[in-house]
């Protein structure tokens, strides 16, 4: 663990050191996200937070991790440099949805090749191996639902960078004690990398960590997600951190993006919209209208995310059939409840 804390540290006075000469560069160069009707901020900010996030994360993890180790995880730096760039690019000269997607898409495929994928339903519906072909499209569609779910989320300050925190802690301190020294170490190096990121977005932010950031923790999530899958399912029964519900607890340690993304889909075909129509639906934006602060959102929706992964390892022995419809139904429940107190305050102010 001690190799872990002395990576996270690293990555942290990285970030800490080089996020200042972004801010001071951007500003100097006028290059920032301008205020806009569905967005929050009021000033024109720095977006590009997510460069000094990733040089953190890239030197602490070259720096502490053996270089006998690297030819396992080689496909995977690969992949986040790609969606790195793309990131870069965009916040610099916004790509077309279209383009953005066919870059994860090669991302993705390049990650294939470091044996990153879906192999088996782990026992859900009876369910355990299943055809290579599927296996690689289910595991490119689920990397890019959650690299883009994290990235709606980055709509508010302190909150992806919150909940990235605590996602990346908890893979990290599982994959630690499984024995996955490596991914233990990729998460912890991108934890420290975004705890210096938050010293200067919490709110009122210098600087949002833009889809350089977004993107490359979001793909890193979904990454861990799929690899924890993967470790867990290995495990002994006897093994005291197994979870019995692996899809479930995969979900859970990433739930507030996944939550949200089925939130807003739901929501705006209810309406008759096109769940890609951009609008205010995100559950950031609904807690808000309660007359939240920034900061306080940031905080509850964190630590919804904490309770998920605290519950799913509290109930670890019981596997997908209970636990999948468990989160499903709790997840849909805290919505409708957050929905019906916004419905009481507007009657209230009406009346």
């Amino acid at each position: 663990m001690a190799v872990n804390l002395a990576a996270c540290v690293t990555a942290f006075l990285v970030s800490f050191l080089v996020l200042p000469v972004i801010i001071k560069y951007s500003h100097r160069k006028n290059l920032g996200d301008v205020p806009g009707r569905r967005k929050i901020h009021k000033k024109v900010t720095p977006s590009l937070g997510g460069i000094a996030i990733f040089l953190g994360f890239a030197m602490a993890s070259m720096f502490w991790m053996d270089f006998s180790q690297w030819d396992s995880v080689r496909f995977v730096m690969a992949s986040l440099v790609i969606v790195f760039i793309i990131g870069v690019r965009d916040d610099l000269v916004p790509f077309r949805a279209l383009h953005k997607l066919l870059g994860q898409i090669v991302a993705v495929i390049i990650l294939l090749f470091s044996g990153v994928h879906i192999a088996s339903l782990f026992g859900f519906l009876g369910i355990n191996e299943i055809p290579t072909a599927v296996g690689y499209t289910l595991t490119a569609f689920i990397i890019i639902v959650i690299t883009n779910s994290f990235n709606l989320i980055d709509g508010l300050d302190g909150l992806a960078g919150s909940v990235g925190l605590i996602a990346l802690i908890a893979f990290g301190v599982w994959f630690y004690f499984v024995g996955d020294f490596v991914f233990s170490l990729f998460s912890f190096s991108m934890a420290g990398g975004l705890l210096a990121f938050l010293v200067f977005n919490w709110e009122p932010s210098e600087i949002f960590m833009g889809d350089t950031g977004a993107m490359v923790i979001g793909m890193l999530l979904a990454i861990m997600a799929i690899h924890f899958m993967d470790v867990n399912n290995t495990l002994p029964e006897s093994h005291p951190i197994k979870f019995s519900a692996t899809i479930a607890s995969a979900a859970a340690f990433i739930i507030v993006p996944l939550a949200d993304t089925l939130r807003i889909i739901l929501l705006r075909l209810s309406k008759g919209k096109s769940p890609f129509s951009p609008d205010k639906s995100h559950i950031h934006h609904a807690i808000m209208r309660l007359g939240v602060t920034h900061s306080r959102t940031a905080m509850i929706l964190a630590l919804v995310n904490a309770s998920f992964i605290l519950l799913s390892y509290l109930l670890r022995g019981f596997g997908d059939q209970i636990m999948l419809p468990l989160v499903i139904v709790i997840s849909l429940a805290l919505s409708i409840i957050l929905d019906r107190l916004i419905l009481r305050k507007l009657a209230s102010k009406a009346a």
